[in-house]
C-alpha cells in the first residue's frame, strides 16, 4: 500500500516546522548579531579611546617629570644659587638661566624662583616682589597669603586645579600651579619653583592624541580634584564631575545629564592622576548606518536561501520515516499496513518502540543485577559508570556504604510456605526511611547466596559502626519475615564511595568465612576481626591484611589484591622490629598468597617460590608479590570463564534435548544446575544472543514449522508434542511471527514437502 496521503501529511507539516524552526531563530540572530555589532563598535572605539588615553597619559606623565628634573637642574645651577640670584650684578645671568629652563618644556607658562624667607620672587621677566601675585597675577580663589605660606612651607611636589587668572587686569587665563620644593628629597628646602601651566597645554596634549574625539576630557588628581578639563560642546555639572573621579580605570557606561555617556578611565602610576574621557553613547548609532544597510541584505538572502533548504529538508525528511517504517514492519512480519483512519508510519514507529521499551522493561531487572554485580566485582574499575546506573533506578545518594554477604544452609524459601521467590526480591531496592538507608540487593551465581550494597547518611549522634549494626538488624528482621530460615550476615567495612564496595564486598565475604559461629542468623563483621589482635602480635601484620588479600585472590580481584599487598608492605615500612622478624613477616604474606593458590589448585605458582623468596628490598619483594597475585587472579578468572562456558554448553545440550517438556523454564533449568536464575538468564543471552525464553519459542516454533512441512497430524498434537499446551495462545503468536496462521503454513509448504517425501520413498 502507498503511502502518499500521509506523505502529503508529513511534507506540508515538516515544510510548515523547518520554516517556524528556521524563521525565529533566523530573527533573534539577526537581532543579536545587529546588537554585537554595535557593541563591537563600540567596544572597538572604547579601546581605542583607552589605547590614546593611555598614549596622552604617557605624555603628560613625561611633561611633569621634565618639570621635576626641571626644579631639580634648578636646585644644583651655580647660576641660581641664592647667592647670584640676590646678587645685584649676576641676578641679570640668573634671570636668562631661568629663561632657558621655560624654554625647555612647552607646558610652562611662566617659571618662577622663590627663596624661602625672601620678600622677592624672580621669573623669566625679571626680579619682581612678591606683590606680583596682587598685582600681575589675581587668582580667583588662592588668596594671596595662601600663596605665600605654601611658597614658604611646601615640603612636596603639589599640584593645584587650574583656576580663572587675571593677568594684566585685561587677560583671564585658567592656569594650573605646579611647585616644587628644591633641593629636591632634603628635609630642609631652601627655595620653591613655581610654575605656570595653561589648562588648554593639557587638554592641548590630551586632544592632539585623540584627534577627532568628539566629547569631554577631564584630569583628576589622586584626591580626585579635577586639574584640568576640555568639554568639547559638552556640558556637565560638578555632581557628575564628582561620579567620573569616583570610576576606576577601565571602560564604564554611566549617565551623566540624563545622558547615557560611555566613560574610559585611565590612571597614572608616575603620579596617581586619573586621565577621563566620556562620549554620549549617540555617538556609536550614528557611524552603523553602513552595518544596518549590510545586515539587511544578508537577512533578506539568508531568509530566501533558508526558505529553499527548509522546503528540500522537508521533502527528504519522509525517506528516513520510510527507513523506519520498513525497520518497523520487518519486525511485525506479516502485519497489515494501517488504514487511512487507523494511523500512518509515526504511529507504527511508536508501536515499535513501546515493544522494545516493553522487552527493556522485562531485561532491566537482569541488568540492574549485573550492573551491581560488576560494581561489587570490580569497584572503580568497573566498565559501567554510576552515571549510566541511575538510568537503571540505582543511585548512590548516601554518604557511607558497605556490602553485607548472606548465604542459607540450603535453597532459602518464602516465610508463608508459598511459591518460592527469587532470593533478593525482599532486598532488591529495599527502603529503610527509619534508619536512612536504602540497600540494593544482588543475586550472585549461587542460588543460596546474595549480597546487598547498603548506603546510608551519617548522623552526629550515631557513628558508623553503630549505624551499621542497627541496619544490619533491620536486615536481618526483613530477611527473618521473608525467608522460612535466616541467612548467616558477613558484614565488610565501610566507604565512602560506592566504587569501593569490591573492597567491602571482600571483607564481608572474609568476614563470612571466618565466623565463630555457623548457626543461621550469625552475623560477622570484619571490623571485629580486623581489630582482634593478639597482644603478644602487636608488631605482626593487621589481620585484615591476609584476609582480604586471600579473599579478593580467591574471587580473582587483583584491584582488591593489590592494595592489600601494597598497606601490607607500607606497615612492614613503618614498623619498628627487628629487621630478621621483619623477614619472617614478608614470608608470612608471601606464604598467604602461595597458601591460597594451593587451596584454589593453582599449583604452578609454586614454581615462582625460589624467585619470590629471594629479595633486596621491600620495594623488590613488593613487585614480586604483585606478579605472584595477578598470575593468581588472571588463573581465577580463567578457570571461572571456562567453568561457565562448559557449563552454559551443558544447558545449551539440555535444553535441545528437552525443549518438548512443558515444564521445562529459566527457574527449573536455574535450580537443577545450581545457579541462580538471574545469573543463568544473563550468562545465556550472553551465550546465544537471545533470551531464555525467545531461544525455548523459537527451537519449539522451528519444529512446529518442520511438522507442518512434513505430516498431516492435526496441528493441537504437533503444539502439545513441542510442549506448548495453550494452542490459541500458539496459533497467535505463530500468525505474529509468520504472517499467517499455521494453516495457511502448511497450505502453502506442506504438499510441495510430502510429495517430495514421498517420491524419496
Amino acid at each position: 500500500m502507498k503511502w502518499n496521503h500521509y506523505k502529503s501529511k508529513l511534507l506540508l507539516r515538516y515544510t510548515v516546522s523547518y520554516l517556524s524552526i528556521f524563521l525565529v531563530p533566523l530573527i533573534f540572530l539577526t537581532v543579536i548579531i545587529y546588537q554585537n555589532a554595535v557593541d563591537n563598535l563600540r567596544k572597538e572605539i572604547e579601546q581605542k579611546n583607552v589605547n590614546q588615553l593611555a598614549q596622552a597619559k604617557t605624555v603628560i606623565d613625561e611633561r611633569m617629570k621634565e618639570l621635576q628634573d626641571i626644579a631639580s637642574r634648578i636646585a644644583y645651577d651655580e647660576q641660581l644659587t641664592p647667592y647670584r640670584v640676590q646678587h645685584p650684578y649676576f641676578s641679570r645671568e640668573a634671570i636668562a638661566a631661568l629663561d632657558k629652563y621655560k624654554a625647555t618644556n612647552a607646558i610652562i607658562s611662566e617659571l618662577f624662583l622663590y627663596i624661602r624667607g625672601d620678600e622677592r620672587i624672580y621669573s623669566t621677566q625679571g626680579m619682581e616682589h612678591l606683590d606680583v601675585f596682587t598685582d600681575r597675577y589675581k587668582f580667583q580663589r588662592w588668596k594671596p597669603e595662601a600663596l605665600y605660606r605654601e611658597l614658604n612651607e611646601t615640603q612636596q611636589p603639589a599640584v593645584r586645579p587650574a583656576e580663572s587668572v587675571t593677568q594684566s587686569a585685561l587677560v583671564q587665563k585658567s592656569l594650573l600651579t605646579y611647585m616644587v620644593p628644591i633641593t629636591p628629597n632634603k628635609p630642609y628646602p631652601h627655595g620653591t619653583v613655581l610654575y605656570f601651566i595653561d589648562e588648554s597645554s593639557l587638554t592641548g596634549l590630551i586632544d592632539s592624541v585623540l584627534g577627532d574625539f568628539q566629547g569631554m576630557t577631564v584630569i583628576f588628581d589622586e584626591q580626585g580634584r579635577a586639574l584640568a578639563a576640555n568639554a568639547h560642546r559638552e556640558t556637565i555639572d560638578d555632581a557628575d564631575t564628582s561620579s567620573l573621579a569616583r570610576l576606576g580605570p577601565g571602560i564604564h557606561s554611566i549617565r551623566l545629564g540624563g545622558v547615557s555617556h560611555s566613560v574610559v578611565s585611565v590612571r597614572s602610576d608616575a603620579n596617581g592622576w586619573t586621565y577621563v574621557t566620556s562620549m554620549p553613547s549617540d555617538q556609536f548609532f550614528s557611524r552603523i548606518f553602513h552595518i544596518q544597510t549590510f545586515i539587511l541584505m544578508v537577512f533578506t538572502v539568508v531568509m530566501a536561501v533558508g526558505t529553499l533548504i527548509a522546503v528540500l529538508l522537508a521533502r527528504r525528511q519522509y525517506f528516513p520515516i520510510s527507513d523506519l517504517m520498513e525497520f518497523a514492519k520487518s519486525n511485525k512480519r506479516g502485519a497489515a499496513a494501517p488504514d487511512a483512519g487507523t494511523g500512518n508510519e509515526l504511529e507504527w514507529i511508536r508501536e515499535t518502540l513501546r515493544d522494545y521499551s516493553s522487552r527493556i522493561d522485562v531485561q532491566e531487572p537482569y541488568a540492574r543485577n549485573q550492573s551491581l554485580y560488576m560494581l561489587l566485582k570490580y569497584g572503580a574499575d568497573n566498565d559501567l559508570p554510576l552515571q549510566l546506573m541511575e538510568t537503571l533506578g540505582i543511585r548512590f545518594e548516601h554518604t557511607h556504604y558497605f556490602a553485607v554477604y548472606l548465604c542459607w544452609n540450603g535453597a532459602p524459601g518464602p516465610k508463608d510456605g508459598g511459591e518460592r521467590r527469587v532470593p533478593a526480591e525482599p532486598f532488591t531496592d529495599a527502603s529503610l526511611p527509619d534508619l536512612d538507608a536504602h540497600a540494593y540487593g544482588i543475586e550472585l551465581p549461587h542460588p543460596d547466596r546474595l549480597a546487598l550494597i547498603v548506603g546510608f547518611r551519617a548522623k552526629e549522634e550515631s557513628p558508623p559502626p553503630a549505624r551499621v549494626r542497627a541496619i544490619v538488624g533491620e536486615l536481618r528482621r526483613i530477611a527473618g519475615e521473608s525467608y522460612d530460615t535466616l541467612p548467616a550476615f558477613g558484614v565488610g567495612t565501610v566507604y565512602p564511595d560506592p566504587t569501593d564496595m569490591n573492597q567491602s564486598y571482600v571483607e564481608a565475604t572474609s568476614a563470612f568465612e571466618s565466623r565463630v559461629s555457623s548457626e543461621a542468623g550469625s552475623v560477622a563483621y570484619f571490623d571485629e576481626l580486623a581489630h582482634f589482635r593478639d597482644p603478644n602480635e602487636a608488631f605482626w601484620l593487621p589481620k585484615d591484611v591476609p584476609l582480604k588479600l586471600a579473599q579478593s585472590l580467591k574471587q580473582g580481584n587483583f584491584d582488591v589484591a593489590a592494595r592489600m599487598i601494597s598497606a601490607a608492605l607500607t606497615s612492614i615500612r613503618t614498623s619498628a622490629a627487628p629487621m630478621p622478624l621483619l623477614r619472617c613477616i614478608c614470608f608470612d604474606l608471601l606464604n598467604t598468597i602461595l597458601k591460597t593458590a594451593s587451596e584454589l589448585g593453582i599449583r604452578d605458582v609454586v614454581q615462582s617460590l625460589p624467585q619470590a623468596a629471594t629479595f633486596e628490598s621491600l620495594e623488590e619483594l613488593e613487585e614480586k608479590l604483585f606478579g605472584l597475585a595477578a598470575s593468581v587472579c588472571a588463573q581465577v578468572e580463567r578457570k571461572l570463564e571456562t567453568e561457565e562456558r562448559f557449563l552454559l554448553d551443558r544447558i545449551m545440550a539440555y535444553i535441545d534435548e528437552n525443549y518438548a517438556d512443558y515444564a521445562l523454564s529459566l527457574e527449573s533449568i536455574a535450580e537443577k544446575y545450581a545457579v541462580s536464575a538471574s545469573y543463568f538468564s544473563r550468562s545465556f543471552k550472553e551465550k546465544a544472543g537471545i533470551n531464555f525464553s525467545k531461544y525455548l519459542w523459537q527451537k519449539r516454533l522451528d519444529e512446529v514449522m518442520r511438522q507442518l512441512k512434513c505430516s498431516g497430524d492435526p496441528l493441537k498434537d504437533i503444539i502439545a508434542r513441542v510442549g506448548y499446551l495453550d494452542a490459541p495462545n500458539f496459533i497467535r503468536k505463530f500468525k505474529k511471527e509468520t504472517g499467517m496462521t499455521p494453516g495457511q503454513y502448511r497450505k502453502l509448504y506442506g504438499n510441495q514437502e510430502s510429495a517430495a517425501a514421498l517420491a524419496e520413498e
